[in-house]
């Protein structure tokens, strides 16, 4: 699940940042405020500005790993990490990589504890092997 749902916002931070920003796809004339009137695709322009001007993205990133880490909540380790990811795509680096770490180390601490990935119970590497065990 955590590579499915990361993959899925990768693709659309990428697709955001390279299909939408980069590209010029979006119109150069708008206006800056919201004064000035946002719509259609200048409002779109606009919230995904608005994401990454001043680290907001990364610092909602951090937040939720922060939280997440002291607390061992899930559900805030699934925010941070998916925004840390949108965080480091459109240029919010720092908080964004902290923020996803913190909140990977704690789902994959929950995945661990969990069992997920671990040998099934009483079946010892060296016992598939055929060793057995001494004495």
């Amino acid at each position: 699940m955590l590579i499915g749902a990361s993959a899925v916002v990768l693709a659309g931070v990428l697709g955001i940042r390279y299909g939408l920003l980069e590209s010029g796809l979006l119109p150069t004339d708008c206006g800056g405020s919201l004064d000035e009137g946002v719509a259609g695709w200048c409002g779109l322009k606009w919230l995904v500005v608005q994401s990454f001007i001043q680290q907001r993205l990364g610092w909602v990133s951090f937040a939720c790993g922060l939280l997440a880490f002291a607390s061992r909540r899930r559900a805030a380790a699934w925010g941070g990490w998916l925004t840390g990811l949108g965080g480091l795509v459109l240029y919010n680096f720092d908080l964004a990589a902290i923020g996803a770490l913190l909140s990977l180390l704690v789902l994959a601490r929950d995945a661990a504890q969990h069992g997920y990935g671990e040998d099934e119970a009483g079946d010892e590497p060296a016992d598939r092997l055929g060793v057995g065990r001494l004495g």
